[in-house]
C-alpha cells in the first residue's frame, strides 16, 4: 500500500466500485491507518479515494445507460463471486428511491457499486447522480479512512466490526421505508 501511495488508493477504490468483490473496507482503513504512520496524506487520501470512487461509478453508468439494465445485469453476473441477486437488490432499490438511493446506495455493502447501473439504465440526470454519488462516496471513504486513522494498529478491527455498522445502517434503512410508507398510506387514507 505504500508503494502504491494515495493515487494508488484511489485506483483500488475505482477498481473496488467497478469489481465489487474488492473489498474496500480493507483498502481505506489501510490507507488510514498509514496517513496516522505519516507514510501518506489523509486529506490527499479521501479526495483521490472519492475521486476513485466517483470515476468508477461513472463507468457503471454509462454502461448501464449504453447496454440497458437487463444486459449488464445478464453480462455482470457471469463474473466470478458477483450474484445476480446483487444487481436486481440495487436495481429494486434505485426504482424504489431514485437519488435517494444512490447516495444510500454507496453506504452498502453489495449495493454500493452497482447502483449507478440502473441510474444509468433510467437515464437519471447526470448532474444529480454525480451529486448524490459524490456525497455518498465521500461519507463512506471519509468513515473508513477515519477509522483506520483514529484506530492506529488496530485498522483491521474496521473489518471486523464493519458488520455492526452495516446492521445499524440496514436498520436505519427499514425505519427509513417503513416511514415512507406509514406516510404514504396516510396520504392515501386523508385523499
Amino acid at each position: 500500500m505504500t508503494a502504491l501511495g494515495e493515487i494508488g488508493v484511489g485506483f483500488l477504490v475505482l477498481l473496488e466500485t467497478v469489481f465489487p468483490p474488492i473489498p474496500s473496507e480493507v483498502v481505506l482503513p489501510l490507507a488510514g491507518f498509514l496517513s496516522q504512520q505519516g507514510q501518506m496524506n489523509a486529506v490527499l487520501v479521501f479526495v483521490i479515494a472519492t475521486i476513485g470512487s466517483y470515476a468508477g461509478a461513472l463507468v457503471l453508468y454509462f454502461l448501464g445507460a449504453k447496454l440497458g439494465e437487463e444486459r449488464v445485469v445478464r453480462g455482470l453476473s457471469k463474473l466470478p463471486l458477483v450474484d445476480r441477486e446483487d444487481f436486481e437488490r440495487a436495481a429494486g432499490w434505485f426504482h424504489r428511491h431514485g437519488r435517494s438511493a444512490v447516495f444510500f446506495g454507496r453506504l452498502i455493502p453489495g449495493v454500493r457499486s452497482l447502483i449507478s447501473l440502473p441510474a444509468g439504465a433510467e437515464h437519471m440526470p447526470l448532474v444529480t447522480f454525480s451529486i448524490f454519488t459524490a456525497a455518498g462516496s465521500a461519507v463512506w471513504n471519509a468513515l473508513l479512512i477515519g477509522l483506520g486513522y483514529f484506530l492506529g494498529t488496530q485498522y483491521h478491527l474496521v473489518d471486523q466490526y464493519s458488520q455492526y455498522f452495516d446492521i445499524v445502517l440496514y436498520g436505519a434503512i427499514a425505519a427509513l421505508i417503513i416511514w415512507l410508507v406509514v406516510r404514504r398510506v396516510r396520504r392515501r387514507r386523508e385523499a
